[in-house]
């Protein structure tokens, strides 16, 4: 909770107005019954028809101003609620994109997501509430036992010890309550995997039609969710049913013993309807206690998950920059490194490799040989386990993250474009012109069916960009690559739904249009990268071939078993 307390804090000020026009209204509300009672007992015995009117009208003020005072303190609170819960999903969301993606895999995306959007409206829930009830019942709860013990001791001392069996019952149950919650939002993160899973491959589902396979995996993690949140309902629904039997204990004990205390005159009648108002209210305040309870176990089970993200270290860190050792022959360079996604083997394990500067790499291997992975760290999503990289003689953990991404341009196979124009998406929020962007659809052999479209650069695509191919999807994903000119440019295999004439086009127009810029193919196949100035072939995590098309040819065999089985169409230009 320490972590909500930090957002709220900003707001001290509007908040501690609206609490004391909250104060005020519950106050206000608090005089109802004993203006009540003054009117019954002195008022209609003793003064005439103007002085009950009088009061009367006293009444009828102090409801409006209580009233008053409760929707404007009320309106107050859902803005600094509304406002306190969106700085927290702003950080909670720019957090969760400068996690390392190691960190990432860790938390994994549909925890991230359910953080953002259910754990933070659980705590949004609580502190309005907290701005709302819990001033208010508190108030009316100390306030109403502190009026009735000056009107009658006797029957306040009935009703004050039934409070500590109400405290006692609601504090152990809500000890309960927080791991209970805890694990629905855990469930809650197992069901939205599922969904994004689903969503995501909608289309082949339809396709093999495993409509009812999904349907059953679905509902397992729905069960499971179901079952965890009766649990959790169960445990707290308790408190209502307990506060209540006891709350009727104690009105059952008041109604006897005023009725003893007014037949032997030692208290009246009028005392007694005016006690049993404030008895009233003190129950309404001691269900929106139970409430409040109820709703702090949420609140604390989500509040502990925000904070865990947002007291996340940052695992990326920029280090000091070693000497620098520039040499135009080694702008990329690999220095004997490995790597390891679990601690427990090594997923690429001595590499060694240097590119010049302009110059092309190709790496191709089976699936699984670790070229996705290779990328991954010359991205710095993840931290070499055991060597290093350099880029332009520095160590590639001196640069900051700013200073790499402004370098690199990068296109992944399954990369995502916004529901947005085509122009957005190539320019991806960055400062660049219609001229730079279409001249970026040319190198990317894009610009011919963007213009072939109706609304050219401004066509919508769909979410997903369903409404294009796949081959048209991945050439406006390079064009976004190298619309910014970068100094390296990463194709990760982002030309799989390319026919080889398109290909082809694209490798030509990038050795045309970006002769100065150092590029690293991923690749399955050979016509993709045999023209590159040097290909490294990959096996297991290792290095089974390094050199030219020409050289590998001769020297590797694997590479010459992948060439030959894509002879029929790989070198076709």
């Amino acid at each position: 909770m320490k972590t909500v307390f930090r957002y709220l804090l900003p707001f001290r000020k509007r908040m501690s107005l609206g609490l004391f026009i909250k104060i005020t209204g519950t106050v206000i509300e608090l005089l109802l019954p004993y203006i009540l009672s003054h009117i019954l007992k002195n008022v209609i015995a003793f003064d005439g028809v103007y002085s009950i009117l009088w009061w009367g009208g006293a009444m009828i003020l102090c409801a409006l101003g209580a009233c008053v005072c409760n929707i404007v303190a009320n309106r107050m609170a859902a803005k600094v609620s509304s406002d306190f819960s969106r700085q927290m999903r702003k950080d909670l969301f720019k957090k969760t994109l400068n996690l390392s993606a190691a960190q990432t895999d860790k938390f994994t995306v549909a925890s991230l997501e359910s953080r953002i959007t259910t754990d933070t409206y659980n705590v949004h829930n609580f502190v309005s509430m907290m701005q709302r009830m819990g001033v208010r019942a508190p108030i009316l709860l100390i306030g109403g036992i502190a009026i009735t013990l000056f009107m009658d001791r006797y029957l306040a001392l009935v009703m004050i010890a039934i409070l500590p069996f109400i405290f006692a019952s609601v504090y152990l149950i809500s000890r309960k309550g927080v791991p209970l919650y805890s694990q629905v939002q855990r469930s809650v993160d197992g069901m939205i995997r599922v969904v994004r899973e689903d969503t995501v491959g909608i289309r082949v589902i339809k396709a093999l039609s495993k409509n009812d396979y999904e349907n059953r995996r679905y509902d397992e993690k729905n069960k499971k969710l179901s079952q965890d949140e009766k649990r959790a309902g169960m445990i707290m629904g308790v408190v209502n049913p307990i506060m209540t039997v006891l709350m009727n204990f104690g009105i059952t004990a008041v109604v006897a013993l005023s009725a003893q205390r007014v037949a032997g005159n030692k208290s009246d009648p009028e005392t007694v309807i005016a006690f049993m108002q404030y008895f009233t209210l003190i129950s309404m305040a001691m269900m929106s206690v139970s409430r409040i309870f109820v709703m702090y176990t949420k609140c604390a089970a989500s509040a502990g998950r925000i904070a865990e993200v947002l007291n996340t270290p940052e695992e990326i860190l920029t280090e000091r920059a070693d000497s620098l050792n520039r040499s135009m022959d080694k702008y990329i360079c690999f220095d004997n490194v490995s790597f390891s996604y679990t601690g427990k083997h090594k997923h690429l394990e001595k590499i060694s490799f240097s590119l010049a500067k302009g110059g092309s790499l190709g790496i191709i291997g089976a699936t699984g040989s670790g070229k996705t992975t290779l990328v991954s760290l010359l991205l710095r999503f993840y931290d070499v386990t055991e060597g290093k990289i350099t880029i332009n003689g520095k160590n590639i953990k001196s640069y900051t993250r700013d200073e790499l991404s402004s370098m690199i341009g990068v296109a992944l196979q399954n990369d995502f474009l916004y529901s947005d124009t085509i122009e957005e998406n190539i320019r991806f929020g960055r400062d660049l012109s219609l001229a730079e962007v279409e001249e970026a659809a040319r190198i990317a052999q894009a610009h011919d069916f963007i213009s072939a479209i109706p609304d050219g650069y401004q066509h919508i695509l769909s979410p997903k960009a369903t409404n294009i191919s796949g081959g048209q999807k991945q050439r406006i994903l390079i064009a976004r690559a190298i619309a910014a000119r970068p100094d390296i440019l990463v194709l990760d295999d982002s030309s799989s739904a390319l026919d080889y004439k398109t290909d082809a086009a694209l490798r030509r127009a990038l050795a045309v249009n970006m002769s100065n810029t150092t590029t690293v193919t991923v690749a399955q196949r050979v016509s993709s990268v045999k023209d590159c100035d040097l290909i490294i072939v990959l096996d297991k995590g290792k290095i089974i071939g390094k050199g030219t098309h020409e050289e590998l040819l001769k020297d590797c065999v694997a590479y010459r078993e992948i060439s030959d089985s894509q002879m029929g169409g790989a070198i076709v230009e």
